[in-house]
Order: structure tokens, then sequence, then C-alpha cells
């Protein structure tokens, strides 16, 4: 099957050039028809180095984003102007070594809609491997119940069909990660050499992938809401626990203020009420909210009626 490799471009310049050789000394082995997308995310030379290797090679495209989306803007761009049958996504920074391609698309089996590649041993430092496992492990595992989290990676291979599930996506806040989430559950994973970057610096920062978790939870989950109503029954419980014990006092003789029995008991109730109350038109706006997030109600493999068609054509 023809292969697609998409690739966001941040400020990469200098080393696109041994990017695109050292992926067009792989790519003929793995399919003759393949080809590599570069999506320029950045304002800077990383546009001419791209347009210049599109204009050398026939297989490369080169695309430009109007301004920088970030990275996954970027991706989702490259997947929906991808022709291949397989997508591979892959960093700009050669810390994903072509060589390493073949490990992912073997790994692709009939069985697998959808292959992240895990690193032999971690190429970041240790403030960015415990950011990204907390991103992983905790906001989008145990948060949004995502299976398979701690093996998500930027590189990654999956079937060109997932890309349905991107036909409703819009806003800035995208994640590829939780849209491929929603459309297939069949994901595996391979162990790959990963390299350490050797130019510049990575625009990934501990400040960053924060923003990136608090706009996952936010944009991708119903569940802050929902905690809401959770906190008001608490309270609700403390409160009735409370009112409880004020009125045995009141009855045994040892309130000391007068009134202080119905005023705790009241402020304590209609607290956990109001929350219950938030939580609840939380729980709708939730449901609009999900509605606007654009998940695909279904993705469809293949098709009887698309064989016929193209067997009607062939004869035609």
């Amino acid at each position: 099957m023809s292969v697609s490799v998409v690739v966001p471009c941040y400020r990469s310049a200098a080393i696109l050039p041994r990017l695109v050789a050292r992926l067009n000394a792989v790519l003929p082995d793995i399919h003759p028809r393949h080809e590599i997308i570069l999506v320029v995310d950045s304002t800077d030379a990383t546009w001419d180095a791209a347009r210049a290797l599109a204009t050398e090679f026939a297989h490369v495209q080169a695309i430009r984003m109007a301004r920088n989306y970030g990275q996954h803007n970027a991706l989702i761009a490259g997947i929906r102007a991808a022709s291949g049958e397989r997508i591979i996504t892959m960093d700009d920074d050669l810390q994903h070594p072509p060589e390493e391609l073949p490990k992912l698309v073997a790994a692709l089996t009939d069985d697998l809609d959808l292959v992240y590649a895990v690193p032999e041993t971690e190429e970041h430092g240790a403030v960015r491997n415990l950011t990204s496992w907390g991103a992983k492990s905790l906001v989008m595992g145990r948060t949004m119940g995502i299976p398979n989290a701690d093996v998500l990676g930027a590189l990654r291979i999956f079937r060109t069909f997932l890309r349905a599930g991107f036909d409703q996506v819009s806003g800035p806040h995208v994640s590829v990660d939780i849209v491929l989430s929603w459309t297939t559950t069949r994901v595996g994973s391979v162990t790959v050499r990963m390299d350490r970057r050797t130019e510049g610096r990575s625009g990934f920062t501990l400040k960053s992938l924060t923003k990136h978790a608090i706009n996952m939870i936010l944009g991708y989950s119903t569940k802050p809401l929902r905690l809401v109503t959770y906190l008001g029954f608490m309270i609700g419980v403390c409160g009735v626990l409370l009112t409880a014990r004020l009125i045995w006092l009141y009855f045994i003789g040892d309130t000391k203020v007068a009134g202080f029995t119905t005023l705790a008991s009241l402020v304590a109730l209609f607290s956990s009420a109001q929350l219950i109350g938030i939580g609840v038109l939380g729980e709708y706006l939730g449901r609009v909210h999900a509605h606007g997030m654009g998940r695909p109600t279904y993705v469809i493999r293949e098709s009887t009626a698309q064989r016929r068609n193209a067997h009607d054509l062939l004869s035609w």
C-alpha cells in the first residue's frame, strides 16, 4: 500500500534537506508510490527550503500555513492533503530517524489501524519526560479515558480511512491523538530508536505542555463540569452531617449563639443545592459542547458499494 509522510515544519530550514534525503533513501523500499508532505508552520526561511525541495522532487509537496497555528493543526492540514493509503507523521528535527520507518510500517498488521512508535530510551530531559508522562497517563489516560495513552507519540502510522474522523474537527485547540482515539480501538505500538536533537531547541516547554494539557481537558472533556456536581453532593453530605450535629448540640443545650444552628445549616444546604444546580446545567452545556467538538458519529472502514463502483469504472 502507498504511503504518505506528513512532517510539520517549524524553524527547520537547515534540517529539511537532510531529512528529505534520508527519507528518499528509505521510502522507495517501503512502496514505489510514496510522498512527503512538508507543512511549514513558521514564518522564517523554512518555507524557502521546503519549496525548493518540492521543486526538486516530484513526490515532495510543500504546504505553507498562513501563520503559526501549532503542531497538531499543521498535522491535520497535512493529513487532509495526503493521498497515500497509509499516513506516517513524524517530527522535522531528525529525532525520528527515517531509517526506523520500515519497523513502523511492518508493525501496521491487518489487525491494527494505528501504530505508535515507542522510544527504546527517552531522548528528552527528566523534566520534559515527567511532563509528557503526566499529559499522557494522567490527562489523556485517566481523565479522558483514552486507551493505550502511555504509548502516544508524534511518530505514528495509521490507515488513511481514519482521516474521516477529522472531517468535522475545527477550532484552534485540536489534538490528533484524541481524534484518532475516536476512530479506532485497534491500536498497537513498536519500539524504535530515537535520536537526540542535533540543532536548535524544541518549541515544547513546560509552560506550553501544561497549556496543551489544560486545553485538551477543557476542549475534549466534560469531566470538569461533573466535578462541580460531585463537589455539590459532597458539600451536601457534609451539610447534612453538620445539621445533625448542630441539632444535637441544640437539644443538649450546648449552642452558644442564638440562631447559629439554623444559619449554618441553611448555608451548607443551599451551597450544596447551588453547586448541584450548576453541575446539572453544566452537564447540559457539556452535551452541547460535545456536539461542537466534531466527534464523528461513525467512520467507515470499507464498503462493498465502493468496490462495486471501482469495478464498474474499470469495466467501463
